[in-house]
């Protein structure tokens, strides 16, 4: 999950659990909402530390510099 997904869940979830005042049978819309923060919280969590570590990972910038061959031959 990435960063935007984590976050819509956690909204989602919020607004489930404290907006949402519909019952539903068989389901508890509270609940799905509290499930539905929690795994926004974990995605949130698992997207930060693989962000932090493949920055670690990436080298830094490197400048490479080339000769370049002139095109054309030089006239005398």
């Amino acid at each position: 999950m990435y960063i935007g997904t984590s976050l819509f869940l956690i909204a989602l979830g919020a607004i489930l659990k404290f907006a949402v005042t519909a019952t539903v049978a068989g389901i508890s819309i509270q609940t799905a909402g509290v499930i539905l923060i929690v795994a926004g919280i974990i995605g949130l969590v698992v997207s930060l530390l693989m962000d932090l570590s493949a920055r670690r990972r990436a080298p830094g910038e490197v400048e490479v510099v080339r000769e370049r061959e002139p095109v054309g031959r030089e006239r005398y």
